[in-house]
């Protein structure tokens, strides 16, 4: 299958030095890269050095392609909605590997930063390949496809879970489970249940996201490899 290619606005570091690290900003269903990329501006005062980049999803959820997703959702069977993260999971793989190469960064550096369908695609590529992103802060998202995580698991980056308490998409279960069998596996986990909160960011949810980043940033939490294995891309 030939590789996606995907585009979207771009920061480059608030230092107006040569950047540092790279953070991927992964929207959600229904959106694009211009709204998530809002965060570069509160990222960015915890990482001065680092640039930011906001694909927009390569795929459309609606006729009149007025809004974008990653990978189909809805009532299908769980060997599709693999197939379509794993599509999804790839372009996502190549959009990094070529920002990364622009900057000289090493994939250590990269941050991938999702919300809503975005976290779960971050979620499900920053395990699958080493080596792989240095963070993960992942906002109101889930673990999709937990059964097969162990056996395909390749690297260990930090992860942030934010979910707020009432949120009415995604419900925060998924953010326990996903708690739990990260944890289980030798995840470095940081979690933030906003009490009251739906499916949205708040000005905690974003300082959290922002002290993560910044501990990543200056080597507090280190993203290790597991075990040596293929990654699921190598020969796309």
């Amino acid at each position: 299958m030939a590789r996606i290619a995907l585009d979207g606005p771009r920061r480059g570091p608030a230092s107006g030095r040569a950047a540092k690290q790279l953070v991927i900003l992964v929207h959600g269903l229904g959106s694009d890269g211009a709204d998530i990329g809002v965060l570069a501006e509160p990222f960015s005062r915890a990482l001065p050095n680092a640039a930011f980049a906001a694909p927009n999803a390569p795929f459309f959820a609606d006729p009149d392609r007025t809004t974008r997703q990653w990978f189909p959702i809805g009532d299908m069977p769980v060997a599709r909605l693999h197939a379509g993260m794993e599509v999804a999971a790839a372009a996502l793989h190549g959009f990094v590997e070529a920002e990364r190469a622009r900057l000289g960064l090493g994939a250590p550096a990269v941050a991938l930063a999702g919300f809503s369908q975005g976290a779960i695609l971050a979620l499900w590529a920053a395990f699958r390949h080493a080596p792989g992103p240095g963070a993960v802060p992942a906002y109101a998202g889930a673990l999709i496809g937990d059964s097969r995580f162990a056996a395909e698991l390749r690297w260990k980056p930090p992860v942030l879970l934010v979910y707020g308490t009432e949120d009415e998409v995604i419900a925060p279960a998924y953010a326990h489970s996903a708690e739990r069998v990260l944890q289980a596996l030798g995840v470095p986990i940081r979690a933030l249940f906003r009490r009251g909160l739906g499916h949205g960011l708040d000005e905690a949810c974003i300082a959290a996201g922002a002290a993560f980043l910044a501990d990543w940033a200056d080597g507090t939490l280190v993203a290790a490899a597991p075990r040596e294995g293929p990654s699921p891309w190598a020969a796309t």
